[in-house]
């Protein structure tokens, strides 16, 4: 069978979809009916009701993420509804599941409209400790967190938007320490304007690199002052006339692509600074695919979305990672520094000796930190033990975090999780 007929029977095949919803505590007798429901559950509702921390104690609420969608930026098919966006949504729970240990349900809304969204989300808040935006168009995703984000007090987080820009930003801090650069020496060219590179933009800032040496363009070129077509949040990146996009990299030290396929050449590559920084990320196709950005500049680092070349920029390595720690200190927010801990920790875990377990999952035999390994594999189980602790840390700095967690014992906690959800899932598959 051909790769599509086997998505096909995956998909289809035993059960419908990829998820299912377990009982989590024994339902054998009459008593466990009884205190599963009625009657006994009406004692913990009191108790909710009286104390409405409580929870936490008693549902699980305090592990559950709403993988919130309209459809409306599916992949790179666009806008293609909400039904067609639900497999997107299943896949994410069970990388959530996989990664973290985060249970999640997908709800796919067939509301276009922001404020519908808007209101649907805060409506649904009771139920969730976290809300995942994902697959929601720009600039409405833009309005969608922001309003949620003021008005809920549990973390609300666009994949799209901050994923990337952790992942991104990780990749970036590795190749800045190998090119022996700086961020706030940068130039930077950053093609497409929607919300990843935004976001994208964004993060680069909190990491150092000043906005006026950031060019960014969308579908009608460069962000200039002589444009009137600008939302708000292209505004942050205007720079005073107008460029090409060739004209822009000239001696630049960075392009990051979340555009589309084939806008970045060779030629333009050539005219880079030196060790010159290539993260072309449009998926499946990237801005310049792997083997001609590194035939047209041997001194390239590169990086694309796609997992068949070094270096794939993959947000499975950020949002599981965001939500086990947010949930666990029981933040009321994703906060900037949350998100510049999670991609420092991705960038030093990269440069560790490589785990046994992740070389024998992807067949190898060694994996040495350098061009070709600015990122940790999604694999490596060290993820779970290593980014969460740092984003937690964050949280509490940032006093954001209402559970403060033991951040010494924090890490063996999570090792312990992760071997035990090991267990359960080989005993269900």
């Amino acid at each position: 069978m051909s790769f599509t007929d086997d998505c096909f029977q995956y998909h289809a095949g035993k059960r419908k979809g990829k998820i299912e919803v377990l009982p989590c505590k024994p339902l054998a007798t009459q008593k466990h009916l009884s205190m599963a429901y009625t009657p006994g559950v009406a004692e913990i509702c009191r108790a909710i009701a009286a104390s409405p921390e409580a929870v936490y104690d008693y549902t699980a609420r305090g592990n559950l993420v709403a993988v919130v969608s309209n459809g409306t930026a599916v992949l790179g098919l666009g806008n293609i509804g909400p039904l067609a966006a639900k497999p997107v949504m299943e896949g994410k729970g069970v990388l959530f599941k996989l990664f973290a240990d985060v249970d999640t349900f997908d709800i796919c809304l067939d509301a276009s409209a922001p404020q519908r969204v808007i209101d649907c989300v805060k409506a649904l808040a009771p139920t969730f400790g976290g809300i995942n935006l994902e697959d929601i168009k720009a600039p409405d995703c833009f309005q969608i967190e922001r309003e949620l984000i003021d008005s809920m007090d549990i973390p609300v987080l666009h994949d799209d938007q901050h994923g990337t820009a952790v992942v991104l930003g990780a990749a970036l801090l590795n190749a800045l320490y190998l090119a022996d650069k700086k961020p706030e020496d940068l130039k930077v060219v950053i093609n497409g304007a929607g919300a990843a590179g935004i976001a994208g933009a964004r993060f680069l800032t909190s990491l150092g690199v000043p906005a006026g040496q950031i060019y960014m363009f969308d579908s009608r070129g460069l962000i200039h002052q002589g444009r009137d077509d600008l939302t708000p949040a292209k505004r942050q990146f205007l720079q005073e006339k107008d460029l090409t996009l060739a004209e822009a990299l000239a001696g630049a030290d960075c392009f990051i692509g979340c555009s589309v396929r084939d806008v970045l050449t060779p030629e333009m590559i050539c005219r880079m600074e030196r060790a010159p920084i290539i993260f072309a990320c449009a998926n499946p196709d990237p801005e310049i695919p792997y083997p001609l950005a590194k035939s047209a500049r041997a001194d390239a680092i590169v990086a694309t979305g796609r997992s068949d070349y070094p270096n794939q920029v993959n947000n499975v390595l950020g949002f599981p990672f965001l939500f086990r720690a947010a949930l666990d200190c029981r933040a009321s927010q994703f906060t900037e520094g949350m998100k510049i801990a999670a991609a420092k920790a991705l960038a030093l875990l990269a440069r560790s000796e490589p785990d046994q377990e992740v070389l024998a999952a992807y067949g190898l035999t060694s994996r040495e930190f350098g061009t070709e390994s600015l990122l940790p594999l999604p694999f490596d189980p060290r993820l779970a033990e290593c980014v969460p602790p740092a984003v937690a840390e964050a949280a509490i700095q940032d006093g954001v975090a209402r559970n403060r967690i033991d951040l010494e014992t924090y890490p063996l906690q999570l090792r312990k999780r992760m071997a035990e959800l090991k267990q359960r899932i080989e005993r269900v598959l």
